[in-house]
């Protein structure tokens, strides 16, 4: 069975700094016409950053569409034309001043794809070096260090609602436990 859709027309309900939104007219398999609400986000990247001591670092940051603090992997958006790999760097470095000299990639996720187009690229490393951390001026957070054993039990638990986190604390625990990482 052929499930693909195809795009009938296209209109622009807001665009804003990190968001566009639309409202599509999509012909279905079966010919009729549906509308398909969509976000447009550029993409995110994560990174799983391992100190020598096996602790996982987290950001615990205010997370406003939610009203709470949330703890989460070091992460941010791209920008237009970035490069996923440079820019989990840079945010490595901006959030959690550390760097590391290899990293292993753990794959993409789509967060919603109900609704959003989102791509999170997410990245695991053993951290090689500090440097200043760099937040954006808007940008509150403090780094927690805990340890890899824990973050995998707390994301069992459903203790880590974001799912960048669990994904990025299951895949890593995994690697770590393999000896790959």
């Amino acid at each position: 069975m052929d499930l693909r859709e195809e795009q009938v027309s296209c209109e622009y309900k807001f665009k804003g700094r990190i968001i566009k939104v639309r409202l599509d007219q999509a012909r279905l398999p079966d010919g009729k016409i549906a509308g398909r609400e969509v976000v447009e986000h550029p993409g995110g990247v994560t990174v799983a950053a391992l100190t020598d001591e096996g602790e996982l670092l987290f950001v615990r940051q205010f997370r406003y569409p939610y009203m709470q603090e949330m703890l989460e992997l070091p992460a941010g958006k791209l920008e237009p034309g970035e490069d996923p790999f440079e820019a989990m760097k840079r945010e490595q470095r901006e959030e959690t001043g550390t760097f590391a000299e290899t990293y292993t990639y753990l794959g993409e996720i789509y967060p919603s794809p109900g609704y959003c187009g989102e791509i999170l690229r997410l990245w695991a490393c053993r951290i090689s070096g500090a440097c200043e951390m760099d937040l954006d001026e808007d940008e509150f957070l403090e780094v927690l260090k805990i340890p890899l054993e824990e973050a995998y039990q707390m994301a069992l638990r459903g203790e880590l609602p974001d799912a960048k986190t669990q994904i990025g604390v299951l895949r890593t625990y995994a690697l770590v436990k393999d000896g790959k990482i």
